[in-house]
């Protein structure tokens, strides 16, 4: 982790004498239709990094309480062309100003929206980060700590700038990427062992069993309905709560459902019977890429069938056949992604600082990030603390 302090800033000066954080201009606005309008360049980015999704979070969650949409514009200082949009927050956590992605647990991978143009030179990186540092400690109301979680080190085959102050792997949460490539036949034959067609031909004796991807509104929000109702039952038998069928986070999914499933950005599928909706899967994609990002399915009574594994194993068939190469299993170092077959996809935290009220938080995020480097310890802290083992499908 870097702390940019006001004397990094002062001290990386041009032979000119002029900052090299003037290279670059960042607007703060609070309306993400009025940064989108603006924002008239191809960006690359993960699913994620669109503009439906960013749309349905501002829309469901809005400012409320401590929270306050602030998206920063990053423009090119000689030329007026966008090169970096980032939807961010700030909000208040016990008196400190925290300036964050628009998250709040709902996105799995954050990031900025990048033009092609984009630096991806050490030296354009970090003035690009300097540019946004002091834009954000020039913001009025102040800001204590710039906190960029859960960010790829790369977006579109280029460096992510606004990871380079940070490590990869220092966030505790890794990606779990499935790479098809041109050859699904390979793939069913390296995860055999997981016998999914036993699972598929269990299921199939059901009256009326089918598996299918719905293209309805009506009747994809009908089954989110189901997959939160299967999702609290589930958590409820764990003694955890469940927070995604109310408030804000549920007029979310509804929103992201409106703004995409039309055009195919969102996939709604199901394994259903007569007797029962036995599984549920929701998630996104974006060019050859296809996020899982809720998985569901009718609990004990149906677990000789494989339910959630079979709805994985379903969509990939399906979805391959649609040109969808690379599958992601969501956020989480759990064992059955494994047996899928996926590859842990590194992931970067950032802590900055902004002002001294920041510090004590900046100095946690630190001792977190140095304890991620020693496996055995930070397995040992997280039984310290009470964490939970993971739970399989």
């Amino acid at each position: 982790m870097t702390i940019l302090s006001a004397r990094d800033l002062k001290a990386d000066v041009k032979a000119t004498g002029g900052p090299r954080a003037a290279r670059f201009r960042v607007e703060l606005v609070r309306d993400w239709r009025q940064a989108t309008s603006r924002w008239t360049v191809e960006s690359a980015g993960t699913p994620f990094q669109d503009t439906r999704w960013i749309s349905a979070w501002y829309d469901a969650f809005g400012e409320r309480g401590t929270l306050e949409p602030l998206i920063a514009l990053v423009l090119d200082a000689a030329t007026s062309e966008p090169i970096a949009l980032l939807p961010l927050v700030r909000r208040s956590q016990s008196g400190i100003r925290i300036v964050e992605f628009a998250d709040l647990g709902l996105t799995d991978y954050n990031a900025p929206l990048l033009a092609r143009g984009a630096p991806d030179d050490p030296a354009g990186m970090a003035a690009l980060c300097r540019a946004l540092i002091s834009a954000l400690r020039r913001l009025p109301g102040g800001a204590d700590l710039l906190r960029l979680q859960k960010m790829p080190s790369e977006l579109g085959g280029h460096p992510n700038p606004f990871a380079s102050p940070g490590r990869a792997g220092s966030c505790s949460l890794n990606g779990n990427l499935i790479d098809l490539g041109d050859d699904i036949d390979s793939y069913r034959a390296a995860i055999k062992r997981m016998q999914l067609p036993r699972s598929w031909r269990v299921f199939s004796r059901y009256p009326g069993a089918a598996f299918r991807i719905v293209a309805s509104p009506a009747e994809a929000l009908a089954l989110l309905a189901t997959t939160d109702a299967q999702q609290e039952a589930r958590m409820r038998s764990l003694g955890l709560e469940f927070n995604l069928d109310s408030g804000p986070r549920a007029k979310f999914y509804r929103e992201l459902i409106g703004n995409g499933l039309g055009d195919g950005y969102v996939v709604v599928a199901a394994l259903t019977c007569d007797e029962a909706t036995v599984a549920t899967a929701l998630g996104i994609r974006r060019d050859n890429t296809f996020i899982f990002l809720r998985i569901s399915n009718a609990g004990e009574r149906w677990s000789h069938c494989s339910p959630s594994r079979l709805i994985i194993e379903r969509s990939i068939e399906a979805l391959s056949a649609q040109g969808i190469t690379q599958f992601d299993l969501s956020i989480g170092n759990y064992a059955f992604k494994r047996r899928f077959g996926a590859s842990p996809i590194p992931l970067t935290d950032v802590s900055l600082l902004l002002g001294w009220r920041g510090l004590p938080l900046l100095l946690r995020d630190c001792a977190a990030q140095w304890i991620r480097r020693y496996p055995a310890l930070s397995e040992r802290v997280g039984r310290l603390l009470g964490k939970r083992a993971a739970h399989e499908l």
